[in-house]
């Protein structure tokens, strides 16, 4: 595995999305934690990470998860995590026998010997301090973190954040699935420069076509919640093909191709009914009705009917949404490609239940408007 500072921002997205498709299939909070902590001690090449929780009465820290150590419960106020989260301060230290808020008894209970440190408080959606990451002893040549190892961790710290809160408050971990699943979905397209609202509405629109499709409202809500993640390979595409003014060329065409089998690919392990959909979103959302779609020129029916939906309920986002190469196109022309790619592009039995369902459709989009 590479090293963590040599890697660039695409590198470090994967590496984030890596351990966050692993925390999505899980259901045990536990493993969760230990996943989190894996991705913060990837993130900063550390040689432990242990993720600090603040109790319910706010008066201990303990942790679920401190590498090759069992549980711990400490006073909040003492250490060097206590003291950051008491305070809401971010920590660097470089030898922590010489700084004088270092509880040195964990070592001794332990044997290990902590060297350099870093902490970053974790925070929830009401900006209360719900705990902290911490790394010990940096394995790099110095031994010592850096501020770039400090902007990593405080990346992880976001989204172990959110995860962290899902889990406990709800306590159930599908609905963190689904949430993961979302936010994954959203930064996804926020590379190229779309909306978090362009996610929603293809996931409202993709519900509303399969119950009028006839599937059960069970598998329908499958679909919705897997459909945030319809270009998610787009994360490993290039900043500079992504989000190109104007049309690719050839070379450039084959490289945006590839999302399609790139979102597959990070999904396609998975045995959870979630992640299995949202695997074959990505991987069918492209190919087209008379098979001269991609990644596999499927055709009709071989064509997944969540791929089939997922793509009408795409196209007629981004058509109708203004992209950094075009600008979005009025009702009528899309209404009009629509009725001429009935049996090219699209499945024809989705093309009728779109203009049979059109109100509902305009109004989803009103109400999930962009706001720029």
């Amino acid at each position: 595995m590479k090293h963590a500072r040599t890697l660039n921002a695409i590198e470090i997205l994967e590496l984030i999305f890596h351990y966050l498709t692993q925390v999505s299939v899980l259901r045990d909070y536990d493993d969760i934690i230990n996943v989190l902590a894996d991705m913060g001690r990837a993130l900063t090449s550390s040689d432990r990470c242990t993720v600090w929780i603040v109790s319910d009465d706010k008066k201990t820290i303990w942790t679920k998860v401190a590498h090759g150590m069992d549980a711990i419960e400490l006073d909040i106020n003492s250490g060097v995590v206590g003291n950051a989260i008491t305070k809401g301060e971010k920590v660097i230290i470089d030898d922590v026998y010489q700084d004088s808020r270092f509880n040195p008894d964990i070592d001794k209970i332990t044997g290990y010997v902590t060297k350099s440190m870093m902490v970053v408080p974790m925070y929830d959606n009401d900006n209360q301090i719900i705990g902290a990451f911490q790394v010990i002893n940096h394995r790099g040549e110095k031994g010592v973190f850096e501020e770039r190892d400090m902007e990593r961790l405080m990346l992880a710290t976001t989204y172990a954040a959110e995860t962290i809160v899902s889990a406990r408050l709800a306590n159930e971990i599908e609905a963190t699935q689904r949430e993961v699943i979302f936010t994954m979905g959203a930064i996804g397209e926020s590379r190229s420069k779309e909306t978090g609202n362009h996610v929603k509405r293809v996931a409202e629109y993709s519900y509303l076509l399969a119950i009028a499709y006839g599937l059960d409202p069970k598998e329908a809500e499958l679909l919705k919640q897997a459909s945030p993640m319809h270009d998610i390979g787009k994360v490993a595409i290039p900043d500079a093909i992504l989000n190109k003014p104007g049309p690719f060329n050839e070379h450039e065409r084959e490289i945006m191709n590839t999302h399609a089998e790139l979102g597959y690919s990070m999904l396609k392990k998975s045995e959870r009914s979630l992640i299995k959909a949202a695997a074959t979103v990505a991987y069918e959302h492209h190919e087209k009705w008379d098979g001269t779609g991609y990644p596999n020129g499927l055709a009709g029916e071989d064509i997944h009917l969540f791929g089939r939906i997922t793509a009408l309920a795409d196209v007629f986002d981004a058509l109708g949404s203004d992209r950094c190469y075009k600008k979005a196109w009025d009702d009528e022309k899309i209404f009009a490609l629509f009725k001429e790619e009935r049996g090219k592009h699209f499945d024809p039995k989705l093309v009728d239940l779109f203009f049979e369902n059109l109100d509902q459709f305009l109004e989803i989009r009103e109400r999930f408007k962009d706001e720029f």
